[in-house]
C-alpha cells in the first residue's frame, strides 16, 4: 500500500502563486504515473497535470502555461508549481500515483487551495 503525502495548500490572492508537494512511500521509481487531479465543491475531479516515468507530461487545458509539474528523483517528491493563480483555481487538489507492476491506484489525503482577495 503507497500513501502519498501532500503539502503546500492554502490561500493565496488571484494572481498569485503557491506550490504543492507530493512524497510517496515507496521509491518514486515505483510509481509509473504521477501527478495531481482536483476537485472543486459542486464539480468532478478533474486532471491538473501528470507526469509519466520517462517525463512525460500531460495537463488540463485550464492549467496549461500557468502550473509545471516536476519530479526531484533524489528527493523522492513531485511538485507542481501553480502560477497566475485564479478565483476558478480553488479546490482541493490531490495527488495521484500509479504503481509500476500492479497498477494500483493511490490517492494523498488531498490539500486546499483557496485563491480569493
Amino acid at each position: 500500500q503507497v500513501q502519498l503525502v501532500e503539502s503546500g495548500g492554502g490561500l493565496v490572492q488571484p494572481g498569485g502563486s503557491l506550490r504543492l508537494s507530493c512524497v510517496p512511500s515507496e521509491n518514486i521509481f515505483s510509481i509509473y504515473v504521477m501527478g495531481w487531479y482536483r476537485q472543486a465543491p459542486g464539480k468532478q475531479r478533474e486532471k491538473v497535470a501528470i507526469m509519466f516515468s520517462d517525463n512525460t507530461v500531460s495537463y488540463g487545458a485550464s492549467v496549461k502555461g500557468r502550473f509545471t509539474i516536476s519530479r526531484d528523483n533524489a528527493k523522492n517528491m513531485v511538485s507542481l508549481q501553480m502560477n497566475s493563480l485564479q478565483p476558478e483555481d480553488t479546490a482541493v487538489y490531490y495527488c495521484h500515483g500509479i504503481q509500476v507492476g500492479t497498477g494500483n491506484n493511490y490517492w494523498g489525503q488531498g490539500t486546499q487551495v483557496t485563491v480569493s482577495s
